[in-house]
Order: C-alpha cells, then sequence, then structure tokens
C-alpha cells in the first residue's frame, strides 16, 4: 500500500486518540526527529517487501524522504507506543472527492502483536468523523500479503475482490485484494 498522496485529518483528533490493549498505541504527526527512528523499519527488506520504495541504505536518503514525502503529507502519523518513538507509520491518501486509500507500515520487531490492528481500527474509526464527505476507505494489498490482509479483516474492512495485474511493483505485475470501509461499517 502506498503512503504518498494526502488525505487531512486534524492532526489534534488523532493525536490524543489512544488505544486499549494488546498494546497501547498513539498516533501523532512525524517530524524530522525520527529520522533514526525511521531507519529501523525503512531499511528492514522484509518491512519493505510490499511498499512501493526500496529499503533505504543510508540517513541522508532517509532525511531527504521525510522532508520531501513525509513531513509535507497533510494527513501521516507515527505510530507509537507509550515512549512516543516511532515503529512505523499510518496513512490516509485521497483517490477523489468520496474515497481515501490507508496504508501503513510497522517495523517487523512489533508485527503479531496486534499493533497495525489497532492503528488501523483508529484510523477508520476518525476518518468519517473529520471527512464528512468520505464514503469509501480502501486499502489494496498484494495478494502474497496475507499479515496485511488480517489485520484490515480484524478491523471490519470488507474484502471486495482480486484485481488481477492490477500494480506494477519492484519489476513485477502484481495482483491486489481489495478492501473496503463505509460510514456504514462496524469496527470490530
Amino acid at each position: 500500500m502506498e503512503m504518498d498522496s494526502t488525505t487531512t485529518i486534524k492532526p489534534e483528533t488523532l493525536s490524543t486518540v489512544s488505544s486499549s490493549p494488546p498494546e497501547k498505541i498513539h498516533l501523532r504527526p512525524m517530524t524530522l526527529s525520527d529520522v533514526d527512528d525511521f531507519m529501523v523499519w525503512a531499511t528492514d527488506s522484509n518491512v519493505t517487501r510490499f511498499c512501493t520504495w526500496e529499503p533505504y541504505t543510508s540517513r541522508e536518503a532517509a532525511i531527504a524522504y521525510l522532508n520531501d514525502a513525509l513531513l509535507p503529507h497533510p494527513w501521516l502519523r507515527a505510530i507509537c507506543l507509550d515512549n512516543d518513538r516511532p515503529i512505523g507509520s499510518i496513512s490516509v491518501t485521497p483517490v477523489d472527492e468520496i474515497r481515501g486509500e490507508i496504508g501503513y507500515v510497522l517495523g517487523s520487531k512489533y508485527w503479531g502483536k496486534g499493533i497495525a490492528t489497532e492503528a488501523v481500527r483508529l484510523v477508520a474509526g476518525e476518518i468519517f468523523k473529520e471527512k464528512p464527505e468520505m464514503q469509501r476507505l480502501e486499502a489494496l494489498v498484494d495478494v502474497d500479503n496475507v499479515g496485511s490482509q488480517k489485520v484490515l479483516e480484524k478491523v471490519g474492512f470488507v474484502k471486495e475482490g482480486v484485481m488481477r495485474k492490477f500494480m506494477y511493483l519492484k519489476g513485477n505485475v502484481r495482483d491486489m485484494v481489495m478492501f473496503s470501509f463505509l460510514p456504514s461499517d462496524s469496527l470490530h
């Protein structure tokens, strides 16, 4: 899932929202001082396997990406635990006037702990309040990214089908699974 476009959610809304177990998390805007934490997951080829970008190999390149793409993004948040250090990020990108696409990435050390699920749940629970014109939150997931598919299903996203030969990713044409969440859907 891509994290390169924009949708606006008021920072004060989600920056104060926290979750309950399994892990207490909160979302906050990323800052340039997060570069070292960003490098932890952005250099991991297991983490970036299904991302549109390659693993970062230098701190300078990561700083440039933060400055040029992430910091100007109107709605991209760091996923943080109690210590406020980012362990991943999540974004909502507009597709058109009524649709947004959710994208997220999480350090592999935190996989399987319910953190991505809780971050997606927080965003899905707030986005329609902040953007009442939005009628649909979408997620496109590589057919081989079973973990991400499970995250979306646990939150209550509906699997709509497979988009055959839908995306060119890292030298290959890939099938993608389309998921959606509507304002009338229930969070799980």
